[in-house]
């Protein structure tokens, strides 16, 4: 098995010439580059030339106290500081910790030890990272009737995921603005086998051209003008979990080709930097356009494309999950009145018949909206959302279909009749294509399917 310490850069600072002989023979059988100094004046030096992933430093020095690098910060934040020191130490130690060390060790100590030291010193530096980016609360994701099949894609792509278990493939997720493709990535990341790994996010649409790169593969000191200290991307923050790329195509082209190397080799590159670093990092991308008409155009890379197009995740918009927009409005409306602490208001009939009738153009996220403003502002009654009727189609708008003065015949109307000739009617409409037949009755694709599997007469007219 492979060291965790293979690939490392360290610098070595310790003034026993055989205990630092011993530690570099140790380091350097387990794959990583020392540079080994033995005062504080020449630690100094090297790392004000070099850049260095680890260090493992003496508390006490012949010119010094070990210490002092990490106030002066000498050395950047991206370099894992394990401190040393002698039995009775321990407060030397300890002010080193204060100052930024992530860990120490008293003297004699096996160098076994070093390889889990450094790779929690490691994690450590992650979590921090990601904390970062993270956005508060992962609330679950509520499927529904309407999303049932993909509950189960989103199952038997966790379940390969822990069967696997390293070098996760990555996920493309499709669909419109605020349909929760970030709730779909928390939940799988939540789901799978690195759950307890970092999730990291990014908006890729809100990071400037000029600082994406830097933001995602990191970058060493002096890398460019306001590069004062070395600092990890988020593909090293994400190592061992799972990183969510939100609005992917806003990547410039020559960014989506080193992203496509991560996925090909599992390592990276820090800006300004000559060395690769190996990462195991799941990439879940999101993507509101058709990624396949940008490729047409030249505004994607259509090797990233085929790259990232093996789990593909598509989410309808809201207008199609049918009844589950009310049971959905009902979870966000409990949701913000314990946030506001007021007693939960209710969704009666009418207020019902709204939501299911409106378009929803911005989908999930309009829905928590009007939610949320309908709570502070709704009135006794409960929730009628009565400002969304004339957009729902409600009044003569939205029954304009039947005649004016229409009476119930005595002898009765046959109910499921009528909807299988309403279905059939939409169908031939939308000339066939069910999802659009089934946004103009303003139900779920899952519904006309019903209808057509059950209607006994044989496929309505213009069904392909």
């Amino acid at each position: 098995m492979k060291s965790p310490l293979a690939g490392m850069s360290f610098l070595l600072i310790e003034d026993e010439a055989l205990l630092r002989r011993r530690l570099t023979a140790y380091l350097e059988k387990e794959g990583a580059e020392v540079t080994a100094v033995g005062t504080l004046a020449e630690a100094r030096r090297a790392a004000a030339v070099l850049g260095f992933d680890a260090a493992l430093i003496d508390v006490n020095l012949p010119d010094g106290r070990g210490p002092d690098l990490l106030r002066e910060h000498a050395l950047p934040a991206t370099t894992s500081v394990i401190v040393m020191t002698a039995e009775g130490g321990v407060a030397g130690a300890v002010e080193a910790l204060r100052a930024g060390a992530a860990d120490y060790l008293v003297k004699p100590f096996d160098p076994g030890e070093l390889p889990v030291r450094f790779a929690q010193a490691r994690r450590g530096q992650q979590k921090q990272r990601a904390e970062e980016f993270r956005r508060g609360q992962e609330d679950e994701f509520l499927f529904g009737r309407s999303l049932a099949p993909l509950h189960e894609q989103l199952a038997k792509i966790t379940s390969a995921d822990k069967r696997l278990g390293t070098r996760l493939p990555p996920v493309l997720i499709e669909g419109e603005t605020g349909t929760g493709k970030t709730a779909v990535a928390r939940w799988i990341h939540r789901h799978g086998p690195r759950a307890d790994g970092p999730l990291v996010e990014l908006n890729c649409s809100a990071v400037p051209e000029a600082l994406a790169e830097a933001e995602l593969f990191g970058h060493e000191r002096g890398a460019f003008t306001d590069a004062k200290t070395a600092r990890i991307g988020l593909l090293e923050a994400a190592d061992g979990g799972t990183l969510f790329l939100d609005e992917l195509p806003s990547l410039a082209l020559p960014l989506q080709a080193k992203l496509l190397t991560v996925l090909e080799d599992g390592a990276l590159r820090r800006v300004g930097a000559t060395k690769t670093i190996p990462v195991d990092v799941r990439i879940i991308a999101a993507t509101n356009t058709d990624l396949r008409e940008l490729v047409r155009t030249g505004k994607f890379r259509e090797d990233l494309l085929h790259r990232l197009d093996l789990f593909r995740v598509s989410l309808p918009p809201l207008r199609e999950r049918g009844d589950d927009i009310v049971t959905l409005a009902e979870a966000l409306l409990a949701r913000v009145g314990r946030r506001y602490g007021l007693k939960l208001a209710t969704i009666p009939e009418a207020g019902r018949v709204r939501l299911r009738a409106h378009r929803w153009p911005g989908n999930v996220r309009e829905l928590a909206h009007e939610i949320e403003r309908a709570i502070v502002f709704g009135s006794d009654r409960g929730l009628e959302f009565a400002h969304l009727g004339a957009e729902a189609g409600e009044g003569a708008e939205g029954l304009r279909w039947l005649r004016p003065g229409f009476v119930f015949p005595e002898s009765g109307f046959m109910l499921e009749s009528a909807i299988d000739e309403l279905v059939a009617r939409a169908l031939q409409q939308a000339e066939g294509n069910v999802s659009a037949a089934a946004r103009l009755l303003g139900v779920s694709r899952d519904v006309v399917r019903y209808r057509l599997k059950t209607d006994r007469e044989g496929k309505p007219d213009g069904v392909a």
